[in-house]
């Protein structure tokens, strides 16, 4: 039955929401009936994907329709197109069967698929006969989706997509296109409002900033060669073992001789070397994702499936990961599944409506960033976001997650006065969505991925955050495997930043940190955050004249690798970089060339190596059985010393004093009688100190040694069995 003279319409304008109900082949009671839209064609004939011929079509309207019997049951076909002495094929989309099936189906409409980047997106796949590319995004408001891209002159009507009408999914296959594709979706709304064009929330690849289209590619790459540290990862504790991480932005690392972003390739063969030279364990790189603006350093996404296009392929990206752990460097990302922007070409009201987001801006709007905030309570919304880490993880091979803004997740009235936010339904100010969103990307990752990490910026004191959240367990735990201590980072720096003369009556901001330093597991940040907007680098919070800085600097570092928890450093610090870190230059490398630069350096490489070479200072990082005070009290001289245990190791003292004066014979309370190697001595000539210390070695005896404390510097003493 020929179709109504508006349905032909709709679907000539791209305006139909069943175009697989008019194209495509169909059979009937006087066989097999053929219809396509071929603009500029005005000779067609079909033939089946191997060159048999099926018979010609008429055009039945000048915009480019051709209907006609071809001989056969329905398949898929491919038309040989004339027009003005040229000839061209095409293989046509709607003569192909859906890809995706009713099992899918299920599990995305249940929310609890966890392989939906295997199934929505862009994919390059054979399908009945056909190389092509599968695109599915959902939009279960839209009225009709459209495809566009380079391949069909970004046209609307041409490539309307077929819905799954029991999960507001829409879906097409396109034969004989491949990767580097650019392409976008066209929504039209619930209420006819054509919106505008829409980047894929599953794109693995997109343009280069300011474009915004996706980029049809492959994931990851296919050949490995990390398989042993991914096993080592697998079969430890992670708490109990040394874990030293560099934080780096992409971007502002190092730039090439053109001042633009290093590739993945370049960052490889420069960064990797260094941080094995420095002794750190991991690199946790700023967001990687794909986002539009630079200064947002990647905390706003637009593409979280995307390796960002400044930094080169996405392949780049996995071989870098692969680079790294054939090293023996894990990879960390930070990943913000905590809001998003609202930049036309992103999720924000994705197909009309509120999809992505809250509707009601008390739930959906964060004041702090101007963005959306993920609607946690919505299964697929949740999906998507769980899916995003299982894919990092699984893709890229990614060791785990710093997971950004926590704190914003967890509490409805975050940076909002009374009256700006909703309470929950018990009428408190829990979310307890995104407390069973983290949950559940928690459980997810640690389940699929033995050996993951997952830390949590999270600034309260949220009870369990790094707590498994196991089912029968308290309901606040999130499983978390750490959290950033961000009171340690606070109550440290500003001691440091004090006068030497003021410190003695603000003793408790070193020791007030040990008191709850075993409540989480943690890893101690000194982050980008503390040397952006104004705050300086850390060498400019220090107190004092440009000695002082440098020697209350390296004090500072040593006391912090001898004090619990696991240890993270951004990038530059490491050579105490004078200026306030920007992204919109390279670090100042210069600087290592100046003695009293490199001698912090050197301190640095020295301090990961002892605290990997000695298991007291890692292997009870977040058990309180590993840490005993020596000297907690003594204010007056600003002197803290404890001690840092594990089983079956030598016990290692740590022994700071933060004042500028010597104490020559210093009385220190050691657990065992002999020998204690001075294996770090910040105030060594070497790492440009004045050179006072121990000589090397200390002896103990009767349960004490007479030790020298050289000024505004940290001793770290190994018991010599």
């Amino acid at each position: 039955m020929k179709p109504p003279a508006a349905a032909i319409g709709a679907l000539l304008e791209g305006r139909h929401a069943d175009p697989f109900a008019l194209l495509g082949l169909h059979a009937g009671p006087e066989g097999t009936f053929a219809r396509a839209v071929l603009p500029g064609a005005e000779e067609v004939a079909a033939y089946s994907l191997k060159g048999a011929a099926l018979g010609k079509l008429a055009r039945v309207d000048d915009r480019g329709l051709f209907e006609g019997r071809v001989r056969g049951r329905p398949r898929p076909v491919k038309y040989r197109c004339r027009a003005r002495g040229s000839e061209w094929w095409v293989t046509d989309p709607y003569s192909f069967g859906p890809v995706l099936g009713p099992t899918d189906d299920f599990l995305i409409a249940e929310g609890t698929h966890q392989r939906l980047f295997d199934k929505l997106g862009a994919h390059c796949i054979h399908h009945e006969g056909a190389d092509g590319v599968h695109f599915a995004v959902w939009a279960p408001n839209a009225r009709n989706v459209s495809l566009v891209g380079d391949f069909n002159d970004w046209d609307g009507a041409r490539m309307p997509m077929r819905r799954r009408s029991d999960i507001g999914v829409w879906e097409i296959f396109v034969p004989e296109i491949a990767e580097g594709r650019a392409y976008k979706y066209r929504i039209v709304g619930p209420d006819g409002t054509v919106q505008p064009l829409k980047a894929d929330p599953f794109a693995f690849a997109s343009e280069l900033r300011p474009r915004t289209a996706s980029v049809t590619t492959r994931s990851g790459k296919p050949d490995w060669g990390d398989q042993a540290h991914r096993d080592h990862w697998a079969r430890v504790d992670p708490r109990r073992e040394a874990i030293a991480i560099y934080e780096v932005h992409p971007g502002s690392w190092q730039r090439n001789e053109n001042g633009w972003f290093l590739t993945w390739d370049e960052m490889a063969a420069r960064l990797i070397p260094y941080v094995v030279e420095m002794g750190f364990t991991h690199i946790e790189f700023l967001p990687v994702s794909e986002h539009p603006y630079d200064p947002s350093w990647g905390y706003q996404t637009t593409g979280l499936y995307a390796p960002s296009a400044r930094f080169g392929d996405a392949a780049g990206f996995a071989r870098f990961v692969d680079g790294a752990h054939r090293a023996g460097i894990g990879v960390l990302i930070d990943w913000v599944p905590a809001h998003f922007p609202v930049d036309e070409h992103g999720l924000a009201r994705f197909d009309g409506t509120a999809l992505y987001e809250h509707e009601d801006p008390r739930l959906g709007f964060h004041p702090d960033w101007n963005t959306a905030i993920y609607n946690f309570g919505r299964r697929e919304v949740k999906s998507f976001l769980v899916n995003n880490a299982l894919f990092w993880a699984e893709r890229y091979h990614v060791d785990g997650f710093r997971v950004d803004a926590v704190a914003s997740m967890l509490y409805r009235d975050y940076s909002r006065a009374s009256g700006e936010w909703i309470p929950n339904a018990d009428g408190g100010r829990e979310n307890w969505e995104a407390v069973e969103f983290l949950r559940a990307a928690n459980k997810a990752l640690y389940a699929l991925h033995p050996g993951i990490l997952t830390i949590a910026e999270e600034s309260t004191a949220w009870p369990g955050v790094s707590l498994p959240a196991y089912d029968e367990g308290p309901r606040t735990a999130l499983g978390f495997g750490f959290k950033w201590n961000m009171g340690f980072m606070h109550d440290t720096l500003q001691y440091m930043q004090r006068d030497p003369v003021h410190r003695r009556f603000h003793h408790n901001e070193i020791t007030f940190g040990l008191t709850y330093a075993f409540s989480e597991n943690f890893v101690l940040p000194l982050s980008h955050d503390e040397v952006v907007h104004g705050k300086g680098s850390l060498l400019n919070k220090m107190s004092g004249d440009d000695w002082q800085k440098f020697a209350n600097l390296r004090a500072y570092y040593a006391l912090m690798w001898g004090y619990p928890g696991k240890k993270l450093l951004f990038m530059g610090q490491e050579f105490a970089q004078r200026r306030e870190w920007s992204e919109e230059r390279a670090l100042d490398w210069e600087l290592c060339e100046a003695p009293a630069h490199a001698g912090v350096r050197a301190l640095l490489r020295d301090l990961n190596r002892a605290y990997r070479a000695h298991p007291a200072l890692h292997a009870r990082d977040c058990e309180g059985d590993g840490f005993e005070w020596l000297v907690v009290d003594d204010a007056a001289a600003s002197v803290f010393a404890w001690l840092r245990k594990a089983p079956g190791a030598p016990p290692v003292a740590v022994i700071s004093n933060l004042t500028p004066l010597v104490h020559g014979s210093y009385r220190v309370p050691l657990p065992r009688d002999g020998r204690w190697r001075e294996v770090i001595n910040s105030d060594a000539a070497t790492y440009g100190g004045s050179g006072q210390g121990n000589g090397g070695l200390v002896l103990a005896d009767n349960g004490a040694a007479t030790v020298i404390l050289p000024p505004l510097a940290t001793l770290i003493l190994v018991y010599d069995e």
